[in-house]
């Protein structure tokens, strides 16, 4: 898999209780949408199925800080750049 992609991800989501988040893998001609903390690709544009399987590992491997990244962003603040 190309290394030169860029990743997001989005603020904590609560529904029914439950919280989430999202994060997005891109490069120029694909993307893909992971959900935390199941860490599934839940969109995919473009990424073949061995590379689906290295992101959601990546997610695995990395929940903690990701969740740490989406409990850090805040709105308001993105709002106001």
């Amino acid at each position: 898999m190309n290394n030169e992609f860029n990743m997001s991800v989005s603020p904590v989501c609560t529904k029914d209780g439950k919280q989430y988040a999202f994060v997005s893998f891109s490069d120029e001609t694909r993307s893909a949408e992971g959900q935390i903390p199941e860490c599934t690709i839940i969109k995919n544009n473009g990424f073949s199925s061995q590379e689906v399987e290295q992101l959601e590992d990546y997610m695995r491997r990395e929940l903690r800080q990701l969740k740490k990244m989406a409990a850090g962003i805040r709105i308001l603040d993105a709002f106001m750049k």
